[in-house]
């Protein structure tokens, strides 16, 4: 194999076998399969450039089943007939050859006789979309292993680097897998840890060595290794896997490949199949690097111990005060550094080495050392003439060694020119920063690294005014409990990630010296010296306070939002024009039987008819954005359920240009409320019907006494023996009209008494009129009520129930016959009559009952549609009349009033007429 070979490039291999020997009478559709169904789901025909790759079904005379041709948990979804499945998305999987899945993703059509279903290849989206969730877990398991390894202790590092491999091996089905680490002392690779399934062979063991095999493998990608690969190149790296297949994946930092990550009997193949070049890199990365950071920070404390002991046997810059204490020895390097012919001095010799401004300050320095066995620590100058010349520091220290006749006086010159120098420099640069931060409204802090905890060291001035504490208030213990309780634990984890990553960006809150918290925005980078060991954390608090509470505010009015329109009662949505739902909360999705979260991309008129969404549609069209709200009552077909009555309030958003882009809308179930009016009004049907018994009674006994006086005198003519053929047929002709005459007033009865139609229907209010006088017209008549009816068959439709229209006019007729006749009981000369004629325009069309019985007290007009309010004696009549009368013609957009004329009472059914007519 070639050193830039991708192992990990995406494998799919399909297998293009024609499966169908269908003509493709379908033409060349620009989706990948198109099925031809009958209306029962049978396949009659496929086309399309993947119907080659299906396993092929032979029908046997009849048309299969679509499902006969799915994977057996695809055929949940295509339960039921075409039509069922008509406006949803299906995602069905088909069996190809070689144990392949094709997974499509399609929709069904109608045409013809018969259904179209379009199918998508969405293979390429599921691979994604698996590579992306073991894309995910790689990253995950990496951050864990690189966690664990950082924060295990010294002495369980191997343990823990033996369960991450174990945690890889079960995770992606390892059957062995190893940890080599390059061994520099015996120029090498040495196998660190290394883990093996139970029923894997053994390929490696801990501390095994590898040799120089894996110096001959590329070290920029993952390689892969295997006997029927015919690598030439690295015929040696197939023993390490026991010539089997296998890869390597490596790990570099500034050193080179200083790690390999080597999995054993794993055909590269299979691996490629889960994780990328670059996913396997983070994973060997995640392991060795950590790792490998642990084991040169030990190797560096133990250099560290080595260098001290060593400067320890070789007595570098060490001095003694001899017993006499007039005489000083120095070491041989400290007597050659000062330029002295010899290492053994008399006191005020080598203090007169000393710059004069330093001098009596050692000696005193001295004196405290020998007298009372004070620890010496001073930095001092040496005196040099010629003061052009750089000062030359050194750092002076000394203590008491033994007791007694064994008491020393020892010390140690150490030359800290540089450092100092550094220092002074240091300090000026200092108080620049110093002025800088003095006026910078942020407080800029240090921390020290001290045995994996960070001590603060310094704090800006900016911290008094903010905070009212002093660097003394915010020592290691006292800064943390001036954190708020709540935001400890965020506090520590800033901690953590600032040591585990080098920066960190935090908010919390810090109580100040009165007592108040502030919300403190931390940014802090932290600091390491050449050998990767952090020396101090650098940051910086901004007081975000302000901006913090502003946001929570905004978050709480956010989620008091979201609880209210959660919690509320009504159905709350947001649909797009073509009423495709983007949203609705919980009991909108209760009312429609699913989930709140299934609801967004939901077409809500497919629970209405067409009529119901034609009009729902056209209300929406008369949305503007100076009239942006309109309320209506909708009809509905739920699943499982009968109609239900919503009333639906809708808000248009309309964009820059006044075009609709978003519905925002309200609602609530109207259908009790609805139901209830429908048996108010069904029951105001019955009572209007037992009302005009009486003269329904005339009406059907008036037939049957003509068709008697006839029968009568054809008996009689037939007993004379008068008979003639003329004279009979006149005869049977006339009870036949009678015969149809009563059976018409029974049929009308019968239409009127059934309960209204669901929807509102189109009618001409003149039907309406002509069933109320078939009803009442004789009846009226014959109790001597003139009825005097103007044209009403002028061509004209409204929306609403022919039979509620036909019961307002009774109840206003009936009532106009009772009050005739109760005034001319009291006066029988009065001529009673009714009047009822229509009128039109072009907007609305109006009927008028009109009598001449003096009309309605004035005092009472404002109640006259009050419910139970009545005028008629007390057991006669139920006040309900005009008050369903009125309930009737305002559910059918219209209106219903009164007020008195010249002679009598007169009534206006104001209707409009339906647009769509």
């Amino acid at each position: 194999m070639t050193a830039g070979d991708n192992l990990f490039g995406r494998l799919l291999k399909r297998t293009h076998t024609a499966a169908f020997d269908l003509p493709d009478a379908l033409g060349s559709p620009p989706v990948g399969l198109s099925i031809f169904m009958d209306s029962d789901g049978g396949v009659l025909q496929m086309a399309g450039p993947l119907r080659h790759l299906l396993v092929q079904q032979k029908p046997h005379g009849q048309p299969l089943p679509l499902n006969t041709y799915l994977r057996p948990h695809s055929t949940l979804a295509i339960h039921g007939r075409p039509l069922d499945w008509q406006g949803q998305m299906l995602d069905l999987d088909f069996p190809c050859l070689g144990e392949q899945t094709l997974h499509l993703r399609g929709w069904v059509l109608p045409s013809g006789n018969g259904w179209l279903l379009q199918l998508l290849d969405i293979s390429d989206l599921l691979l994604e979309r698996q590579q992306s969730r073991h894309r995910e877990a790689c990253q995950l398991i990496a951050g864990q292993i690189s966690e664990q390894l950082r924060a295990c202790s010294q002495s369980r590092l191997p343990v823990v680097v033996s369960e991450q491999l174990q945690v890889l091996a079960q995770r992606w089905h390892i059957p062995c897998i190893a940890l080599a680490l390059l061994d520099e002392e015996e120029q090498g690779w040495q196998i660190y840890r290394q883990f093996r399934a139970h029923d894997a062979p053994t390929l490696w063991h801990d501390g095994q060595q590898l040799g120089t095999p894996l110096d001959s493998l590329n070290g920029s990608a993952p390689q892969r290794v295997g006997a029927h690969h015919g690598l030439d190149e690295h015929t040696r790296v197939q023993s390490l896997f026991g010539s089997s297949d296998g890869f390597a994946v490596p790990y570099s930092d500034d050193r080179g490949v200083v790690a390999w990550l080597l999995c054993g009997f794993y055909p590269a193949d299979h691996a490629m199949s889960y994780l990328a070049d670059r996913d396997w890199m983070l994973l060997a990365g995640a392991l060795a690097g950590p790792l490998l950071a642990r084991l040169r920070e030990q190797q560096h404390h133990q250099q560290m111990e080595r260098l001290e002991s060593l400067q320890f046997l070789l007595d570098t810059g060490w001095w003694e005060i001899l017993a006499t204490g007039e005489h000083i020895q120095l070491a041989p390097s400290l007597t050659t550094a000062l330029h002295l012919e010899s290492s053994t001095q008399t006191l005020e010799d080598w203090l007169a080495l000393i710059h004069p401004a330093d001098r009596e300050e050692l000696r005193s320095r001295l004196h405290a050392l020998q007298q009372q066995g004070e620890t010496l620590t001073l930095s001092v100058r040496l005196h040099q003439p010629d003061a052009g010349q750089a000062p030359v520091w050194y750092r002076v220290q000394g203590q008491v060694a033994g007791s007694g006749s064994q008491r020393r006086l020892v010390g140690f010159m150490l030359d800290i020119s540089d450092i100092q120098n550094q220092q002074q420099l240091a300090a000026a640069a200092h108080a620049r920063l110093d002025n800088l931060i003095a006026s910078s409204p942020a407080v800029i802090y240090v921390q020290h690294y001290v045995e994996g905890a960070l001590l603060p060291t310094f704090f800006s001035a900016s911290l008094q005014p903010l905070l009212g504490w002093s660097l003394a208030d915010c020592a290691a213990g006292a800064l943390v409990q001036l954190v708020h309780p709540d935001d400890r634990d965020l506090y520590f984890e800033r901690t953590r990630q600032l040591l585990r990553e080098g920066s960190v960006r935090a908010r919390y809150r810090l109580r100040d010296s009165s007592g108040a918290y502030h919300w403190l925005l931390d940014e802090a980078r932290l600091l390491r010296n050449d050998l990767g060991i952090p020396v101090e954390a650098v940051g910086l608090w901004l007081d975000v306070t302000e901006a913090t509470l502003a946001a929570e505010q905004v978050k709480q009015s956010e989620e008091r939002y979201r609880i209210l329109v959660e919690d509320s009662p009504a159905m709350i949505c947001r649909y797009r024009p073509d009423l495709t739902l983007t949203f609705g909360n919980k009991p909108l999705a209760t009312y429609l039987e699913c989930t709140a979260e299934e609801l967004p991309g939901v077409d809500l008129g497919s629970w209405m008819s067409d009529e119901q969404r034609a009009a729902f549609v056209q209300r929406l069209s008369l949305l503007t954005p100076e009239l942006p709200v309109s309320t209506a009552e909708i009809s509905l077909q739920l699943p499982g359920r009968e109609h239900a009555w919503w009333v639906w309030s809708d808000r248009g958003v309309f964009d820059e240009q006044g075009q609709l882009i978003e519905v925002q809308a309200v609602g609530r179930d109207n259908t009790e409320v609805r139901r209830s009016q429908q048996q108010l009004t069904q029951s105001a049907k019955m009572a209007t019907l037992g009302e005009m018994a009486t003269g329904l009674a005339h009406e059907i006994n008036q037939p049957l006494n003509v068709m008697r006086m006839a029968i009568v005198n054809v008996l009689k003519r037939l007993g004379n023996g008068d008979v003639q053929i003329d004279y009979l047929t006149d005869k049977l002709n006339r009870i036949d009209a009678q015969v149809q005459r009563a059976a018409k007033v029974v049929d009308h009865m019968r239409v009127f008494g059934r309960r209204s139609e669901i929807e509102q229907q189109l009618f001409n209010p003149a039907s309406a009129i002509e069933g109320t006088l078939s009803l009442l017209a004789e009846g009226m008549r014959g109790k001597g009520v003139d009825l005097r009816i103007s044209e009403t068959g002028f061509a004209v439709q409204v929306r609403g129930y022919v039979d509620q229209l036909e019961q307002v006019l009774i109840n206003l007729m009936v009532n106009a016959r009772d009050a005739l006749l109760g005034k001319r009981e009291n006066d029988s000369a009065f001529k009673p009559w009714i009047s009822i004629y229509a009128e039109r325009d072009e907007q609305k069309v109006r009927l008028w009952v009109e009598d001449n019985g003096g009309g309605i007290d004035p005092r009472l007009l404002e109640r006259i549609f009050e419910p139970f309010f009545t005028t008629k004696p007390v057991g006669v009549g139920t006040g309900l009349g005009l008050s369903v009368s009125y309930g009737i013609i305002e559910n059918m957009g219209g209106l219903l009033s009164v007020r008195n004329s010249v002679e009598g009472a007169r009534f206006c059914i104001e209707l409009p007429i339906a647009p769509d007519a």
